[in-house]
């Protein structure tokens, strides 16, 4: 008598190289669909996390609205003093600085979301069986959200300054997500040089550092030198955070036509960095026990 064996159709098949054999968009969808699948766990995490890192803080929550205040008066003191001549910003200098430095720290809170996706959650991955790809956008909740709490302080002051709002602020949205691809796409590739060599993860990190210094964010883009101009005019970010910047300040995109231009390349690359990781990740684990 043969006995039959039901197999369960939730039944998953391992092999080697498995995710090699998906096409690039044959891999979007999955991932995609892991992220959807995993939108509960993403939730639990973000709650835990968020709340966990103002628990045991005295100031708590307000921390948000003091980081950004400090960095105001330190460049506001320096343009007093003579030391900074930012040039003809065409609002209130204090102003200018906290909204633009405001787009820059978002930028870079997406990369440092993205470059943590993986030792953030290394006890997790070890541990459990789930899809990795929650990690980056649980990380990046964590950050839209303190994000969001600076911004209403960001808003309060330019009323204080008497800086008019514009209505195409509700376009604002839209215009920082190709920061979060950009910063999202660096952030994953650093992540996975992180567990092999982690001497080019922290190059990578400084370079983030000093790129800052590569975008008007605490100087008008017409400044007085040609080689500062040269830099602005060939560094993607620019276009993106000064944009951010600018749909606040101005009503208008920094540079329209190199916004859209920089926003289709950092959608790309992140299309690519995100692959890359998902065909990677079995590997980089193997790496990380």
């Amino acid at each position: 008598m043969t006995q039959k064996t039901n197999i369960s159709s939730n039944t998953t098949i391992y092999r080697p190289n498995q995710r090699h054999e998906l096409g690039f968009f044959e891999s979007w969808s999955v991932m995609t669909g892991n992220i959807i699948k995993s939108r509960e766990l993403i939730w639990q995490l973000f709650k835990r996390d968020f709340l966990a890192s103002y628990k045991k803080s005295f100031l708590g929550i307000t921390w948000i609205f003091l980081t950004p205040l400090a960095g105001i008066i330190s460049w506001v003191f320096l343009q007093k003093t003579g030391l900074l001549n930012p040039g003809d910003v065409s609002v209130p200098y204090p102003v200018y600085v906290l909204i633009g430095s405001t787009m820059w720290g978002l930028y870079m809170n997406f990369f440092k979301a993205a470059n943590s996706t993986l030792s953030a959650g290394q006890a997790l991955i070890m541990q459990v069986n789930y899809s990795h790809e929650a990690l980056l956008f649980k990380q990046t909740a964590e950050q839209l959200a303190n994000f969001t709490i600076g911004l209403v302080l960001n808003i309060i002051i330019l009323c204080l300054f008497q800086v008019k709002i514009y209505w195409s602020i509700i376009f604002f949205p839209f215009v920082i997500l190709p920061l979060f691809f950009m910063g999202a796409a660096i952030g994953l590739i650093s992540s996975m040089i992180s567990i092999v060599a982690i001497d080019l993860s922290k190059a990578i990190t400084m370079g983030m550092g000093i790129l800052m210094w590569a975008t008007p964010i605490v100087y008008s883009p017409q400044v007085e030198s040609d080689f500062v101009q040269l830099i602005n005019k060939w560094n993607p970010l620019t276009y993106l955070v000064c944009s951010a910047r600018d749909i606040i300040l101005f009503g208008r995109l920094y540079d329209p036509g190199g916004f859209f231009i920089c926003t289709a390349l950092s959608f790309l690359l992140f299309l690519l960095s995100w692959r890359l990781f998902f065909v990677s990740e079995p590997k980089i684990i193997e790496r990380m026990i």
